[in-house]
């Protein structure tokens, strides 16, 4: 279990994106984001630099992925921690798919009990309830790698923002 400060941190980062408006495949905090792009700035934020740059990807690029792939479960799987069963914890990247023969699709930092932010298409990224809904169509729970203990003592976390 990571110890409270990293959770804290990537909340806190991902709430500094609240009201950043979605563009799609941007990752600049109040300039533009889509999903990946939160996740991608929250790691910035938090741990620094990202461990890869994503390829070029259409809006629809879930729904074209080759048979039996699953992109953003694979990358996921490179730099993330999976967890297996349970509530999702403060801090969790929450992936959701959409139908069960399609890819996941949609990505989320948990931030609480019941609670994700998000960015999503013609919205501005926001903090929203966990709905039953978005509960329905929750494949993945991964952890964000810890970060060196050092960074997080050292003050990298300034003004309170996490990552």
């Amino acid at each position: 279990m990571p110890s409270p400060d990293l959770p804290r941190a990537l909340v806190a980062e991902a709430r500094a994106w609240i009201g950043t408006p979605y563009r799609h495949q941007a990752s600049l905090q109040q300039v533009g984001c889509d999903c990946l792009g939160l996740l991608r700035g929250v790691w910035r934020g938090v741990l620094g630099p990202e461990p890869e740059a994503p390829p070029p990807y259409a809006a629809s690029w879930a729904e074209s992925a080759p048979g039996g792939a699953d992109p953003l479960v694979e990358a996921a799987r490179r730099h993330l921690v999976p967890v297996e069963t349970g509530e999702p914890m403060a801090g969790d990247v929450l992936l959701f798919a959409f139908r069960a023969h399609l890819p996941a699709r949609h990505c989320a930092v948990a931030t609480g009990e019941g609670t994700m932010i998000h960015a999503h298409d013609g919205a501005a990224v926001t903090e929203v309830a966990l709905t039953p809904w978005w509960r329905r169509h929750l494949a993945h729970v991964f952890r964000f790698p810890r970060a060196p203990s050092s960074d997080l003592a050292a003050g990298s976390l300034e003004d309170g923002a996490i990552a």
